[in-house]
């Protein structure tokens, strides 16, 4: 049997994509950040063919941890960055896990043979740091896709530069290294929406889903969502594990960033969406998913079924 290590494998995506390679026969190796913390893992070991799955505390930015944790692997998933809009110190919480955590776990592969394909569950925001809102000069209805010119800014939120600035040391390490015995690809979805698996209350995605349904605003981000009515382009939570695996187990996509996105609404219709109601608009496409079906061969779900499932 292949391994595969899912680092954040036990997150709100990260639990999908661990479902997704057990499924697939693969073992599979997930990090947690806290082995005595039962609650953040437990809800793996209800699924099929969980007697292959592993769990294994890791430290991203702990380098000998991560050689401990990737040294048998045959694939390895690096969905373990951190996803926090309220924080305090934004260095220790979101820049130096994200940008020295991806540096580090880069260094490591590089030097572990049994490894064929990387996967980074990288973010949007690789491609626009201002999203939900426009990138730069664009529109609210102004498609983007891959091969639009990046965006990023010092006033966008920590969490989005850092993903931004982490996937930049992904294109550089590739770039600066032409013979590698691996490939790297990435994912980048929009906002990821759906129910989690684990019964815990502390995900980010699902925090602003209940926000949303709620008409809730309890910081300036949320204000300004409901007070433009932001139009969000969404993607659902299974969609992007599939489009994980699918993207490990396919060779030829070295350096290929796939953006994982379905339909776009505007955050009045997503509040009746997730209250069982009919949106007032039909739902248009503003990031492209184009490479992803045809590389990859998906087929994303309308939106609607993955908020009936997150309200249910």
């Amino acid at each position: 049997m292949k391994k595969a290590g899912i680092i954040g494998g036990s997150g709100f995506i990260g639990s999908y994509i661990t479902k997704q390679f057990l499924d697939h026969g693969f073992q599979v190796k997930v990090s947690t950040t806290d082995i005595t913390r039962k609650d953040k893992y437990e809800h793996l070991m209800v699924f099929n063919h969980s007697e292959n799955l592993y769990i294994s505390e890791l430290d991203v930015t702990d380098k000998n941890a991560l050689k401990d944790f990737v040294s048998d692997c045959d694939v390895v998933i690096h969905s373990g960055t951190p996803f926090i809009l309220d924080f305090e110190d934004p260095k220790t919480q979101l820049f130096d896990p994200t940008i020295k955590g991806t540096e580090n776990f880069l260094e490591v592969i590089n030097n572990t043979p049994s490894i064929e394909k990387v996967v980074f569950v990288a973010s949007v925001a690789a491609y626009n740091t201002n999203f939900p809102f426009p990138a730069g000069t664009k529109s609210f209805t102004d498609t983007f896709n891959e091969t639009d010119v990046k965006f990023t800014s010092n006033e966008s939120h920590p969490y989005a530069q850092a993903k931004f600035l982490a996937n930049q040391a992904v294109e550089n390490f590739i770039k600066k290294n032409s013979d590698l015995h691996f490939e790297i690809s990435s994912v980048s979805p929009v906002m990821v929406i759906g129910k989690a698996l684990s019964i815990r209350e502390d995900s980010t995605s699902g925090n602003i889903q209940f926000l949303i349904k709620n008409n809730m605003a309890p910081n300036d981000f949320m204000k300004a969502i409901f007070d433009n009515d932001v139009p969000f382009a969404m993607v659902n939570v299974e969609d992007v594990a599939i489009a994980t695996y699918k993207t490990a187990n396919k060779k030829g996509l070295h350096g290929k960033n796939y953006l994982l996105s379905s339909e776009t609404y505007k955050a009045s219709d997503i509040h009746a969406m997730l209250n069982h109601k009919a949106p007032k608009e039909n739902p248009i496409v503003i990031y492209q998913n184009n490479l992803a079906k045809h590389d990859l061969g998906m087929q994303f779900k309308p939106v609607k079924e993955a908020l009936n499932s997150y309200s249910n």
